[in-house]
Protein backbone atom coordinates (compact mmCIF):
# COMPACT_ATOMS: atom_id res chain seq x y z
CA UNK A 1 0.00 0.00 0.00
CA UNK A 2 1.48 3.17 -0.97
CA UNK A 3 0.15 5.18 1.93
CA UNK A 4 2.58 4.64 5.27
CA UNK A 5 1.46 5.22 8.66
CA UNK A 6 4.75 6.32 10.75
CA UNK A 7 2.92 6.55 14.80
CA UNK A 8 5.84 4.62 15.73
CA UNK A 9 8.49 7.35 14.74
CA UNK A 10 6.80 10.43 16.32
CA UNK A 11 5.91 8.05 19.56
CA UNK A 12 9.98 7.08 19.54
CA UNK A 13 10.63 10.89 18.69
CA UNK A 14 8.18 11.69 21.92
CA UNK A 15 9.19 8.82 23.97
CA UNK A 16 6.18 7.77 24.57
CA UNK A 17 4.19 4.29 24.47
CA UNK A 18 1.61 3.04 22.37
CA UNK A 19 -0.27 2.12 25.70
CA UNK A 20 -0.06 6.21 26.57
CA UNK A 21 -0.79 7.29 23.18
CA UNK A 22 -4.27 5.13 23.08
CA UNK A 23 -5.48 6.30 26.82
CA UNK A 24 -4.82 9.55 25.53
CA UNK A 25 -6.64 9.82 22.05
CA UNK A 26 -9.28 7.77 23.55
CA UNK A 27 -8.91 4.18 21.81
CA UNK A 28 -8.24 0.75 22.75
CA UNK A 29 -4.37 -0.52 22.14
CA UNK A 30 -6.01 -2.91 19.67
CA UNK A 31 -7.15 -0.63 17.53
CA UNK A 32 -4.34 1.82 17.41
CA UNK A 33 -2.05 -1.20 16.82
CA UNK A 34 -4.26 -1.63 13.38
CA UNK A 35 -3.78 1.73 12.67
CA UNK A 36 -0.24 1.65 13.25
CA UNK A 37 0.74 -1.62 11.22
CA UNK A 38 -1.57 0.21 8.40
CA UNK A 39 -4.13 -2.66 8.41
CA UNK A 40 -6.77 0.23 8.41
CA UNK A 41 -9.52 0.95 5.85
CA UNK A 42 -10.05 4.30 7.15
CA UNK A 43 -9.22 6.83 9.57
CA UNK A 44 -11.44 9.97 10.94
CA UNK A 45 -10.03 13.33 11.38
CA UNK A 46 -11.07 13.15 14.74
CA UNK A 47 -8.86 10.42 15.25
CA UNK A 48 -6.13 12.10 13.53
CA UNK A 49 -6.47 15.16 15.20
CA UNK A 50 -6.59 13.64 18.91
CA UNK A 51 -2.92 11.89 17.62
CA UNK A 52 -1.54 15.08 16.57
CA UNK A 53 -2.13 17.01 19.54
CA UNK A 54 -1.20 14.16 21.59
CA UNK A 55 2.08 13.61 19.79
CA UNK A 56 2.44 17.57 19.44
CA UNK A 57 2.53 16.64 15.33
CA UNK A 58 1.15 17.48 11.74
CA UNK A 59 -0.57 14.48 9.77
CA UNK A 60 2.03 14.59 7.54
CA UNK A 61 4.33 13.85 10.25
CA UNK A 62 3.08 10.80 10.83
CA UNK A 63 1.28 9.73 7.11
CA UNK A 64 3.14 9.41 4.49
CA UNK A 65 2.51 8.48 0.35
CA UNK A 66 5.51 6.29 -1.35
CA UNK A 67 5.03 4.94 -4.74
Amino acid sequence: MPIVINIDVMLAKRKMKSMDLAEAIGITPANLSVLKNGKAKGVRFETLEAICKALDCKPGDIIDYVE
